[in-house]
């Protein structure tokens, strides 16, 4: 049961390009968001469609498959872990950001 601590799995479309961000270590950083929609319909019978934005990073060769083959509107699926980091901003104002870790990609879709 220890795996499944911290296990985040996601099936959805690529909002952006991927951002590619090449480190002075030589690593490679993608970064990138991920939409999906989940419908339903309300008490009058309608259908409403929520969409739920998530953040993504990858890192090494997860980032560079991301680089190569992945680009806005792609549907993929993730798995990897959930992350939460705090940064200031150039007002000085303190963020938090909540991002998925992605460790495994599937390219889905045409």
């Amino acid at each position: 049961m220890s795996t499944l601590r911290n296990t985040v799995q996601l099936i959805g479309h690529v909002g952006n390009e991927p951002e590619i961000v090449n480190l002075d270590s030589g690593k490679k950083l993608a970064k990138f968001s991920v939409a999906t929609n989940e419908s339903y319909k309300n008490a009058k019978g309608e259908k409403i469609t929520d969409t739920q934005w998530h953040n993504i990073i990858a890192w090494g060769k997860t980032a560079e498959l991301i680089e190569n083959y992945v680009p806005k509107g792609k549907e993929v699926g993730i798995e990897g872990k959930l992350t939460s980091r705090s940064y200031e901003d150039k007002d000085g104002v303190k963020r938090y950001i909540t991002e998925v870790v992605c460790n495994e990609l599937l390219l889905l879709g045409k």
